[in-house]
């Protein structure tokens, strides 16, 4: 599996759980086999494993059962919608590496006034306001990326972040997840804004690859338990919708 070239690892994890569930393998009522086991089947990590689970999860095909693990919830027909595209984790790995980086590279160039300016939006990462804390948390790290002075890097960071929104996985995850919360927020990214006024690349890079790092272990914590629970009730909303439209 590791070794495939194209596509997204999550979805060819999907594309082989369906095949299992078709021929029987995986019969409806069954139990899949634990994420351990499928991290070492698929030679990926745990993150794509779940990011595949939720994938089945939001197609109707799985549900997951805190405490008792994923069961197949109705037989398939070979098929997958594609268009769930990329998934939150993939989106934060991404964005670790990049990011890492940028920030090494904005701590050598960035100037008093792009300081002056992070420090302002990391007081407004502070506010009640959800909305506008997330803007501040956006515009954050697009000035990092503005500090160093490359418009590709710029464009690069920005797309990471909106991506979030454009793919249905990735949002139906980050929406319900929720953030990392006001206090892990502040401490963190106050980690990285001490780290640019100190000129260190060093302790930028290591900061938001911490930063990252611990998002992606709140979003694999979140989603064992209350965010898959939530797909589950959103996916049969969907489905009742389609119900009643086809009275």
């Amino acid at each position: 599996m590791a070794a495939e070239r194209g596509g997204k690892l999550y979805r060819k994890i999907v594309h082989a759980i369906v095949a299992d569930i078709s021929s029987g393998v995986f019969p409806v009522g069954s139990r899949l086999p634990a994420e351990r086991d499928l991290t070492e089947r698929f030679k990926v990590s745990r993150p794509t494993v779940r990011e595949a689970m939720i994938a089945l999860e939001m197609q109707g095909l799985v549900e997951a059962r805190k405490g008792s693990g994923v069961f197949v919830l109705a037989s398939s027909t070979g098929e997958v919608e594609e268009e769930l595209d990329i998934g939150a984790f993939e989106i934060i790995e991404a964005r670790r590496l990049l990011e890492g980086e940028v920030a090494a590279v904005a701590a050598t160039e960035i100037d008093d006034e792009q300081l002056a300016e992070l420090r302002s939006l990391l007081a407004k990462m502070a506010q009640d306001d959800d909305d506008a804390a997330e803007r501040a948390d956006r515009r954050f790290h697009i000035a990092i990326a503005e500090a160093t002075g490359n418009a590709v890097i710029i464009s690069a960071v920005t797309d990471f972040w909106d991506m979030r929104f454009r793919s249905p996985l990735a949002r139906e995850v980050l929406l319900k997840a929720g953030s990392l919360g006001t206090e892990s927020r502040m401490a963190e990214h106050g980690k990285i804004l001490a780290a640019l006024e100190a000129r260190s690349p060093a302790e930028a890079r290591n900061a938001m690859r911490d930063h990252l790092g611990r998002l992606i272990d709140h979003l694999l914590d979140v989603t064992e338990t209350e965010a898959v629970e939530r797909v589950r009730a959103e996916t049969d909303k969907r489905r009742r919708a389609l119900a009643r439209r086809a009275v």
